[in-house]
């Protein structure tokens, strides 16, 4: 039986001819990354691991970015322990304020992850660079600890999940409502430590945007990691950011899949996540009563790119958000807030009445800035919208596109473009 494009990865990275689901393995990583609320954790567990350095001070990287810019003195202590640690191991990738980023946009913005990669990170997220071909998933601060040390992990070799795709989307429709979609398909436990592996004639329709938004949500339906094979699309934006070598690896023609779905892109429509569960979706043309919303977010590693604000910035440009909306904008990289600065995104987005922020995953994890008081709505781009996810236990969160939240910051209740 042939490998899947994942298994090919990890065979490669263990020193294997192959794998198969369900073998346990010892890796060789490509990189480990913490940020401010998982590494302090990993740092304190490596330095009872009686070694000095860590394994390659190319391959960690370092990034406050959930409680930063620091939000408290509590705050603050856990980035300062990061920033000592990053100085003390001389570690590369360290990358704090003024030049940070929301850490899964960062890393592919800096060329630190290339397809044929192995990567973990102490953040559920990490699968989002699956879209560039690489294999990459979440663990705990322990393993990142030990993944410091000694520049490996072990894995269960995952089965796989297959949604071949065909078509285009329509107007106004992008990568977050086809994840969405999917999420409420199979459920949030449909790929439950199994590889979600993306293939058909459909995927040169996706921008890369699009797949990273698909693979940071693998983990939303219970997944390893997501991947998307590598194409002209992939292979442009690697030679725009890298300069590392990149290996390209492909499915076997008989590898074996759990399941495989066929998803044509043209039958995807507008669709939101209710609370409280990603899985909880509903087309907007399926919403039968208006529901009046408190707060916009647009941002987030899932959709903070410079071409979700465009989206945005195209709707929202010359119209107000509606009264009584709060309209948070926050650009994922420093870069990214630079180019939307520079195309004048930033200055219509506030003249329509929105406010703009530094890179930070704060809103997203009710960390801070944008907490909601009880009873409060909010529609985000971001990921999860579970009870209290972005603050009271009483308020409720609605995962959307940047043109579904764009759109509902102006209508003030959740909307997609087609009504403006």
């Amino acid at each position: 039986m042939g490998m899947t494009m994942t298994q090919k990865i990890l065979a490669a990275h263990a020193g294997c001819d192959s794998v198969k689901a369900g073998d346990l393995i010892m890796a060789d990583l490509d990189m480990v990354l913490g940020n401010d609320i998982t590494a302090p954790v990993a740092i304190d567990v490596f330095k009872k691991l009686n070694t000095e350095s860590v394994f390659d001070k190319d391959k960690v990287a370092l990034v406050p970015d959930h409680f930063a810019p620091n939000k408290d003195i509590k705050a603050a202590e856990q980035c300062k322990k990061m920033r000592l640690f990053a100085h003390d191991k001389d570690v590369t990738n360290y990358f704090e304020v003024g030049e940070m980023g929301v850490e899964h946009a960062l890393l592919p913005e800096k060329g630190l992850v290339v397809a044929g990669d192995a990567v973990i990170g102490a953040d559920s997220h990490t699968c989002t660079y699956g879209a560039l071909g690489a294999f990459s998933t979440g663990v705990g601060s322990t393993d990142m600890a030990v993944a410091m040390a000694t520049g490996k992990a072990w894995f269960k070799v995952p089965s796989a999940l297959k949604f071949n795709l065909s078509g285009a989307f329509r107007k106004g429709v992008s990568g977050k409502d086809l994840i969405l979609h999917i999420i409420g398909m199979i459920g949030v436990d449909g790929a439950l430590y199994k590889s979600m592996e993306f293939t058909g004639e459909g995927i040169a329709n996706l921008t890369i945007d699009d797949r990273f938004t698909i693979a940071n949500m693998a983990i939303e339906a219970g997944g390893k990691n997501g991947i998307f094979p590598v194409d002209a699309v992939t292979e442009e934006y690697l030679k725009a950011h890298s300069d590392r070598p990149y290996k390209v690896y492909t499915a076997d023609a008989d590898a074996d899949y759990d399941e495989v779905y066929e998803i044509n892109l043209a039958d995807i429509k507008p669709t939101v996540a209710f609370p409280h569960l990603p899985e909880n979706t509903k087309t907007v043309d399926e919403i039968t009563e208006p529901i009046t919303i408190d707060q916009v977010v647009i941002g987030s590693c899932t959709n903070g790119r410079f071409s979700d604000f465009k989206k945005a910035a195209d709707i929202m440009r010359g119209k107000k958000v509606a009264k009584g909306v709060r309209v948070l904008i926050i650009p994922a990289t420093q870069k990214i807030y630079l180019d939307c600065m520079e195309a004048g995104y930033l200055r219509e987005f506030v003249e329509a009445g929105a406010t703009v922020s530094a890179p930070t995953c704060g809103p997203c994890l009710g960390g801070h800035m944008g907490i909601l008081a009880a009873g409060e709505r909010c529609v985000s781009t971001t990921n999860r919208n579970f009870v209290g996810r972005m603050g009271h236990v009483d308020s409720e969160v609605y995962l959307a596109s940047p043109e579904v939240a764009a759109a509902s910051a102006l209508l003030g209740r959740i909307a997609s473009v087609d009504e403006l």
